[in-house]
């Protein structure tokens, strides 16, 4: 390879996916982002997401998304032959995902001791709801389930109003982020060690471990942190407030900050007030300090006070609706989304991974296989 050409840090990493609906295949696209070729062995009913929408000419949006890169095959894990073929494509594979109901992997024929009886030196990682061991790891692991028992329900939504649930299948998503990570771990491991490993990956313990914030409030104090809506428990101002054409997000995290909104204001006597002198304070005195923002901003527009806020170098944004975002993420010089030429639905956009490096390539994603499309390739 030339020396400025860039590469793929993945690059020769096979990965047999045995993976189905979101936690899985996201974290198998992300390492297919990186390079890995990823092999999606599908029953012959497909994967779920097949079958749940938006459609479009017969292709899921879902499906579409979170199984780019991959090559696909169909095989029935409960025919001899065809189990026999996933596991010889397992003997010379780097890592193996599965996220079946916990035992279903071993009754099937392609458990941990199975894969690792024919090749000793595979990175298996397993995900599933609430772990592999344990009373509730025969519990059905929807995201919504996973959400109302991580906490995370708990702490989102209004005071006094209904624990909600995050507007996206979190738990579902730091699962598979974990797992990809955790697997790219493991295969360091394996290059220092020569030795592969099992990885027991649970969405709960996931979304469990993205929450930090209430874990120290609860942690000196012993009192479980509640619902603040739009605000941040810890810091204030820190938060949505209202102008009369919509939402601004200010967010103060000390005194200088603070000091700099005052004098954007035209109120710098504010931060000299006893209420307001410590961050502490200004939280304990939420109420009273939202009631002066709101009544600056009933003087502006969204846009003119993001442009007194940004000109005090003030952490301030608008509250953008999806759509926008959208648009953003399409057109914007990040390129989050990019456009891929779908044989059967023309140009769509596709999401892309994040992060930005110097010596990585960068290009379309290839789209998600037809059911068993790779049958012939792969089985021979």
């Amino acid at each position: 390879m030339e020396q400025n050409k860039k590469r793929l840090p993945l690059e020769g990493i096979k990965v047999v996916d045995l993976t189905r609906v979101l936690s899985g295949p996201f974290c198998t696209a992300l390492l297919s982002d990186l390079g890995a070729e990823i092999i999606k062995i599908e029953p012959p009913a497909g994967d779920e997401y097949r079958h749940v929408g938006p459609f479009k000419a017969g292709e899921s949006a879902l499906f579409t998304l979170v199984n780019r890169n991959k090559k696909g095959a169909v095989a029935d894990l409960k025919n001899e032959v065809d189990l026999s073929r996933v596991l010889e494509m397992a003997r010379d594979a780097d890592v193996f995902v599965e996220n079946f109901k916990p035992g279903v992997a071993d009754r099937l024929g392609v458990g941990y001791d199975a894969v690792r009886a024919i090749n000793p030196d595979i990175v298996y990682a397993s995900i599933s709801g609430f772990g592999q061991t344990g009373e509730s790891s025969q519990l059905p692991a929807y995201d919504l389930v996973v959400q109302a028992m991580s906490g995370m329900m708990g702490i989102t939504g209004e005071p006094g109003g209904e624990p909600t649930m995050v507007g996206e299948s979190i738990a579902d998503l730091v699962a598979g982020l974990y797992g990809s990570w955790a697997i790219l771990a493991a295969l360091f491991d394996r290059h220092r060690t020569g030795q592969g490993v099992y990885l027991d990956i649970a969405m709960l313990d996931c979304l469990f471990s993205m929450m930090p914030t209430p874990v120290a409030q609860w942690m000196f104090s012993g009192k479980a942190p509640g619902r603040v809506g739009n605000r941040h428990p810890l810091s204030t101002p820190f938060g949505s407030f209202t102008a009369p054409d919509g939402r601004v997000i200010i967010a103060i995290l000390n005194n200088r900050q603070f000091g700099a909104l005052c004098d954007a204001m035209g109120r710098p006597e504010i931060a000299a007030d006893p209420r307001f002198r410590s961050d502490e304070e200004r939280t304990r005195h939420e109420p009273e300090l939202r009631d002066l923002i709101e009544s600056w901003l009933a003087d502006h527009t969204v846009e003119s006070a993001i442009k007194a806020l940004s000109d005090a170098r003030i952490p301030a944004s608008p509250v953008l609706e999806m759509g926008d975002a959208l648009i953003r993420a399409r057109t914007g010089e990040r390129q989050l989304l990019l456009t891929q030429c779908h044989p059967r639905l023309g140009d769509i956009p596709m999401m892309v991974q994040p992060v930005r490096a110097s010596a990585w390539a960068t290009s379309a994603p290839k789209i998600a296989p037809q059911l068993g499309e790779h049958n012939d390739e792969l089985f021979g």
